[in-house]
């Protein structure tokens, strides 16, 4: 009697899951582009990579870190949603008018959260019930609520400035350093982190991301394997208003300034977020880390050309533009090599 051995294939190394593939490609490159500019605006313009520009990076930056991690969520589906600017629109007036008018502050951040998860529940009825097209849900929830901002009040309203919801932009330094090479932190750059945290968990870690990166993969294939589409679709829009909600709440309490035209085009900033960092626009491949990564490289972008000084504003649009062209069409050359693959 013979015995034929089978060689048994070899155990995955404990370091094979960081290997670079096809899909996290756009990530690595938005990491490169992150690592290249913090490199060129340390040498033409120097105090670049220092403790306090990192700082007001992640300060001024938190409310769009909150917004693209809710637009990772609908773009890893295959979806869009349009309406997260004129959401933070709407939540802040809301907010801004009834803490000045004397009510509880927890009170006011919850209700801001739920109007924004209000607006996200009826783009995702609309979508999911209806058969409406993701963008023109989206698109009809943005229009309804900057109407609705412009009813409440066409003119600035002003947060007082010893409202408690002030205290979430209150600075406290971490570390010392010389001069003004101070390492600070706010309670708001802590909601964000909690925020990408909870969210990396979800997606990576529980049934429900298993079911968003599937839906993005091929809906009818999910709906085949028994998987819950129509509620995690729902909670995706959910979570994408309630998100905008938080972002408004977080940049209300820094600004102290609400007006019907607060969040114009933040939308596009958030999604171009997404995508820099690596997440697929057809959905089914990305990373919640990548859109913070993709949130950073835009303002440490308007960092650099507020520093440059030569460089009008407007051209900011202009370089964010040639950025997310050149990483759409790396999308292109990554999802036509998995299709041969």
């Amino acid at each position: 009697m013979t015995t034929t051995l089978i060689d048994k294939p070899a155990a995955p190394s404990r370091f094979s899951r960081f290997k670079p593939n096809l899909e996290t490609l756009p990530t690595l490159a938005a990491v490169a582009i992150f690592i290249g500019m913090l490199i060129y605006g340390e040498i033409a313009y120097g105090r670049i990579m220092q403790f306090s520009t990192i700082s007001n990076l992640l300060i001024n930056n938190a409310y769009l870190i909150i917004l693209a991690v809710g637009l990772t969520f609908v773009i890893l589906t295959g979806g869009i949603d349009l309406s997260v600017g004129a959401v933070i629109a709407i939540s802040s007036l809301v907010g801004v008018m009834l803490a000045n008018a004397g009510w509880n502050p927890i009170v006011v951040i919850v209700l801001m959260i739920l109007i924004g998860s209000t607006f996200g529940l009826a783009s995702g009825v609309l979508i999911q019930y209806f058969n409406v097209q993701p963008f023109i849900a989206t698109l009809a929830m943005m229009f309804l609520a900057r109407g609705l901002a412009a009813i409440l009040s066409t003119t600035p309203q002003r947060l007082e400035d010893d409202s408690p919801i002030r205290t979430l932009s209150t600075e406290w330094k971490v570390y010392d350093g010389p001069k003004i090479n101070d390492l600070v932190t706010t309670p708001n750059v802590l909601i964000a982190a909690a925020v990408v945290i909870v969210a990396f968990f979800l997606l990576h870690r529980t049934r429900f991301g298993r079911t968003v990166y599937a839906i993005g993969g091929s809906e009818q294939s999910a709906l085949l394997m028994g998987l819950p589409v129509v509620r995690t679709k729902l909670l995706i829009y959910v979570i994408s208003g309630s998100l905008a909600g938080l972002a408004a709440v977080v940049y209300t309490s820094k600004l102290g300034i609400a007006q019907n035209i607060t969040g114009v085009g933040w939308e596009l900033d958030a999604i171009a977020a997404v995508i820099i960092g690596g997440t697929l626009l057809t959905g089914g491949a990305g990373f919640v880390l990548g859109s913070v990564i993709g949130a950073l490289v835009l303002g440490l972008m308007n960092v650099l050309v507020t520093r440059d000084g030569g460089i009008p504003p407007e051209a900011t649009t202009i370089i964010t533009g040639g950025i997310l062209l050149a990483f759409v069409l790396l999308q292109r050359v990554v999802v036509s090599r998995k299709r041969k693959t």
